[in-house]
C-alpha cells in the first residue's frame, strides 16, 4: 500500500476518534460553542478577535483563550485551533483571521441536528 493512503487512513481514523472528546470539550465550554457555532454561521468567511468577541457577547481575551489557549483556565490542548476545528489565518495587515476547518464545520453541523 503507498504511504500516502496510509496516511489518509491514520487521518480519517484520528478525526473519527478524537470526534467523542471534541463533542465534549465543546459541551464543557459555552464560549468555545458559540465561537465554533458564529464561526459555522459565517462560513466560508472568517471573522478577527474583537469581532468574534462582539458577536459572541464576550471579552476578547475569552476569545484568545478558546481559541488557542491560554493559562490554566483555557487549556492549549482544548484550544479550537488544538482540537482542529478553528484555523488561523494571517491576513495582510498583521490581523489574525480565525476560520472552521472542514472538521470543524462537520461537528458542528452533527450537533446542530436535532
Amino acid at each position: 500500500m503507498a504511504d500516502g493512503m496510509q496516511d489518509e487512513r491514520n487521518i480519517a481514523f484520528s478525526k473519527e476518534q478524537s470526534r467523542p472528546l471534541v463533542v465534549r470539550s465543546l459541551r464543557r465550554s459555552d464560549i468555545r460553542k458559540r465561537i465554533a457555532e458564529y464561526l459555522f454561521e459565517i462560513s466560508p468567511s472568517g471573522s478577527y478577535t474583537s469581532e468574534i468577541a462582539y458577536s459572541v457577547k464576550t471579552t476578547p481575551t475569552n476569545v484568545i483563550g478558546a481559541i488557542r489557549g491560554m493559562g490554566d483556565r483555557y487549556k492549549k490542548e482544548e484550544s479550537l485551533i488544538a482540537l482542529n476545528l478553528v484555523e488561523q489565518i494571517e491576513s495582510h495587515s498583521n490581523v489574525k483571521i480565525y476560520k472552521l476547518t472542514e472538521f470543524g464545520k462537520e461537528i458542528i453541523n452533527s450537533i446542530k441536528r436535532p
